[in-house]
């Protein structure tokens, strides 16, 4: 029995990047023998258990056989002579294929070393297009080391292409796409994952919304950059600048969808963008196991970003309903996190991504003046009567007089 630590934790340090984790490879051990040095067993598809003092996983070493397409279609091989070289010739990258025996020796067979150095990303075998996971994690891993110059190697991404054209890619399982996609949104970098996947003509199966938007023009005026691909790319960028929530960065990444299916008559206007949007993201919630807070988030930014970006023209009144709207009485933090995203979404223009955006302070005052309204004194006093409506009268008029003096001051 000898044990060797892999994959990612033998690479970060290679990288000198913190070791968030450590993973274990087991060669010339049973189930049997493991279970009786009292590892406890969790693996489902192949022995995987946990170590009964650290709880790190120990993997017994093991081949594949593509036996059906997609994720699952595999048999495994995880007798005693498979060696930690098989092992690893089984794994996506090069960079992913090192161990470290317990001598602290590395053990580098496909030359991932040498891909550290030059900063590729490069897969080891012909046996990557048979898991199409992989192509969403080479996407996710060059939005991970965008910052440290890494790129996917030419003929990675041409497999890739293959991967797309022959179907693989479309038996995705939908919750490993989530899973990846989610994973990528809360990393840096985390327009690369998007940027891959479109190259190698994987996010039009997976997110075809997505893809529907390169290409299509905007109003030169607003957009600089024209293009609405390029601008939701641009919004994801000032999303992970102004926050690391998952859900604020999905939202900037949804908020436009509307504008894929513009009639050509209408472009470069987008009349009706938001409401189509909206429903574009029910849509992809539909496919894909996503949270509700992110499809929430997305629908409601989709629905009233233009609102944001209009909150001086807007009566105290419309102001107030696009604050309902978020259900910001009773979840403040959405509504906050509306306000970043449309911020983010007013910033992701070519040569505007340093501009003033006051809309969010006066939003935000606005919010809090109608918070600050008493709606249980209103209830007591006027027991019996429109209640609702008294209250949210009494929060229009106590909004009315900041957004008079906002007018004044941008006047003056």
């Amino acid at each position: 029995m000898q044990v060797y630590l892999v994959g990612g934790a033998v690479r970060d340090a290679e990288l000198g990047l913190p070791v968030a984790e450590r993973d274990w490879c087991v060669v010339g051990s049973t189930p049997e023998e493991m279970i009786a040095l009292d590892y406890r067993p969790v693996g489902k598809d192949f022995p995987v258990f946990l170590h009964p003092e650290t709880g790190e996983e120990y993997a017994l070493a093991r081949t594949e056989r593509k036996t059906a397409a997609g994720y699952h279609g595999f048999a495994f091989n995880t007798s005693p002579d498979v060696s930690i070289e098989d092992d690893l010739k089984r794994r996506d990258l090069t960079i992913n294929a090192l161990a470290e025996d317990e001598d602290g020796q590395l053990i580098d067979p496909y030359g991932g070393l040498d891909d550290i150095r030059n900063k590729t990303l490069r897969h080891i075998s012909s046996s990557f297009s048979e898991d199409p996971v992989r192509v969403l994690r080479v996407a996710r891993f060059a939005a991970r080391f965008r910052h440290l110059g890494f790129r996917v190697a030419d003929e990675t991404m041409s497999l890739m292409r293959e991967m797309v054209e022959n179907g693989e890619v479309s038996a995705l399982v939908p919750d490993r796409v989530w899973k990846e996609t989610e994973s990528a949104l809360r990393g840096r970098d985390c327009r690369v994952f998007f940027e891959v996947l479109r190259d190698c003509g994987a996010l039009a199966v997976i997110f075809p919304e997505v893809e529907r938007l390169f290409g299509v023009p905007q109003t030169k005026d607003w957009h600089p950059e024209i293009d609405s691909g390029l601008h939701t790319m641009m919004v994801l960028d000032q999303a992970e600048r102004l926050s690391a929530d998952g859900d604020v960065r999905f939202a900037a990444l949804v908020h436009d969808l509307g504008k894929g299916t513009t009639r050509a008559a209408d472009l470069p206007s987008h009349p009706g963008h938001e409401q189509r949007g909206k429903k574009l993201v029910d849509k992809m919630a539909e496919r894909l196991p996503i949270p509700k807070a992110y499809r929430e988030l997305g629908k409601l930014v989709a629905n009233y970003h233009l609102h944001c970006h209009r909150a001086f023209e807007l009566r105290a009144d419309t102001v107030l309903r696009v604050i309902e709207a978020a259900d910001a009485f009773r979840r403040p933090e959405r509504f906050e996190k509306f306000l970043v995203t449309c911020e983010a979404d007013a910033r992701g223009r070519k040569g505007l991504e340093d501009r003033d955006y006051p809309q969010v302070d006066y939003l935000r005052r606005a919010f809090a003046a109608a918070r600050d309204v008493d709606a249980a004194a209103i209830a007591s006093e006027f027991a019996g009567e429109d209640i609702p409506g008294r209250i949210r009268r009494a929060r229009v008029n106590a909004i009315a007089p900041i957004r008079d003096e906002v007018r004044r001051a941008r006047r003056g």
